[in-house]
């Protein structure tokens, strides 16, 4: 793939995703916390609305973050593009998510011009202690 620059920093993305999705859940919770060539670190700092029985992140509160992070990382060099859809999520949950901050990295795999593919790694307490992973697709309006 060919060296890939971000177009737009964090506070251009938190600006808009807070235009493109007002009332977005995890708005408070979820936070971009790094962007580089080619990859963006979020972290989401989960309460009790995002557990589930046995008091474990959600599967679903997970795969949110997942998909989150794979369209920031693409909107992140391709620009503020709201049309850029999910195609595919492929998920494995490793371990049960504990109630403390989940980070997740996302990086492109391929940036093409009509389809993105991320690699999505969470985490908790430090990145080699992966607790979910998602290759995550999106279609990119032409």
């Amino acid at each position: 793939m060919a060296t890939l620059v971000p177009v737009m920093d964090v506070a251009a993305l938190e600006a808009f995703f807070d235009q493109a999705f007002p009332t977005r859940e995890g708005k408070d919770s979820t936070s971009i916390v790094e962007i580089r060539p080619g990859w963006v670190r979020l972290v989401l700092e989960p309460d009790e609305r995002h557990l589930r029985p046995g008091n474990l992140v959600s599967g679903p509160t997970q795969m949110g973050l997942a998909d989150r992070a794979a369209y920031a990382v693409i909107l992140v060099h391709i620009g503020p593009i709201a049309m850029a859809v999910t195609s595919n999520l492929n998920f494995s949950f490793l371990r049960g998510v504990q109630l403390r901050a989940v980070h997740c990295d996302a990086e492109l795999l391929k940036l093409g011009k009509r389809l993105a593919t991320v690699d999505c790694r969470l985490w908790q307490d430090a990145p080699e202690n992966i607790v979910a992973q998602a290759v995550v697709t999106y279609a990119i309006p032409g």
